[in-house]
């Protein structure tokens, strides 16, 4: 039990170390810097270690209690801004995912309501574009026995799924992605995503749980990057080439997120659809074969709670 502990304890000192404290040590490191060389001199490293030389010789920085106190001020310091750029990451997700939006204050809303507008229109010409040059495909199948050239077909749909991969109900490509999922499922088996997945979550395998986990956790760090790039903008003030690290943070995590995103939501899409039918059985139903849209509903319905009683008169 003892080097259960011992383990668990490392792991938790590594987490904290990895997550918090070193960005947030680095963070302070270039604020330091920052400070020090200004815009007048951006990158003056005589300067730089210059100062960095003047701070070690200080009085309080040469005595053994003084550079104790300085580790464990910097140690919180850098724990401190990693927990915020966690907390910023968080209201990021929230955003970027909009899941919510239409809970949203009204002007807030109100302009992303026009953005979903435009976004439908645009994929709905896309979705035009490709279900035509299917169905040409389709016609030149059966009436001469040969496959047309997919070259077209296969950028009209590049161009629908850059815009989302089903019709949009969101700002955003990533938001449209996540509910992309609950969206399939529901068509093809007529399951409710958020009603079936807390129950599915607990019958799946350790390996399934594992993947999707790692997905979940990929996103969280792709997003927190939006985070310190909002952390770093303010240290323009002082010295402009953090603009360029807030910039080169901000493209990143856009990559990473996207990426993050089409992961996760095919590990929740792919799990459903293959662990649903085990779930049915599972709790009881007879299911032979491959989950039908039949089960899918008697499923959905069957983990749906019921609805609250009437108020009393």
């Amino acid at each position: 039990m003892g080097g259960l502990l011992s383990e668990l304890g490392k792991k938790l000192a590594d987490r904290w170390l990895s997550l918090l404290v070193l960005p947030g040590a680095l963070y302070l490191a270039v604020a330091s810097a920052a400070q020090a060389l200004g815009h007048a001199h951006p990158f003056d490293l005589s300067r730089l270690s210059s100062q960095i030389t003047a701070s070690a010789n200080a009085p309080a920085a040469r005595a053994a209690g003084g550079q104790v106190v300085l580790l464990l001020a910097v140690l919180a310091a850098s724990a401190a801004v990693g927990l915020a750029a966690q907390a910023l990451g968080s209201i990021a997700e929230r955003v970027y995912l909009a899941a919510d939006w239409h809970t949203w204050p009204s002007p807030i809303r109100n302009t992303i309501n026009s953005r979903v507008s435009g976004r439908q229109r645009s994929w709905d010409a896309a979705a035009r574009i490709w279900h035509r040059q299917r169905e040409e495909a389709a016609r030149t199948l059966a009436i001469g026995g040969r496959r047309s050239d997919h070259t077209q077909r296969q950028a009209a749909h590049r161009a629908m799924t850059q815009i989302a991969t089903e019709r949009p109900t969101r700002p955003t490509w990533s938001g449209d992605r996540i509910h992309a999922a609950a969206v399939r499922l529901e068509r093809d088996h007529q399951l409710d995503l958020a009603t079936v997945w807390p129950h599915l979550w607990l019958i799946l395998p350790d390996s399934a749980r594992t993947e999707i986990t790692t997905a979940r956790q990929t996103l969280t760090r792709a997003t927190t990057l939006f985070a310190w790039a909002l952390l770093y903008l303010p240290l323009t003030a002082w010295w402009w080439p953090a603009a360029t690290i807030s910039v080169a943070l901000t493209l990143t995590g856009r990559i990473r997120t996207r990426t993050a995103i089409d992961t996760y939501a095919l590990l929740l899409e792919a799990a459903t659809r293959v662990h649903a039918g085990d779930l049915a059985r599972h709790l009881g139903f007879t299911l032979a074969g491959p989950l039908t849209p039949e089960m899918g509903d008697k499923l959905t319905r069957f983990l749906a709670p019921s609805p609250p009683p009437p108020p009393q008169s």
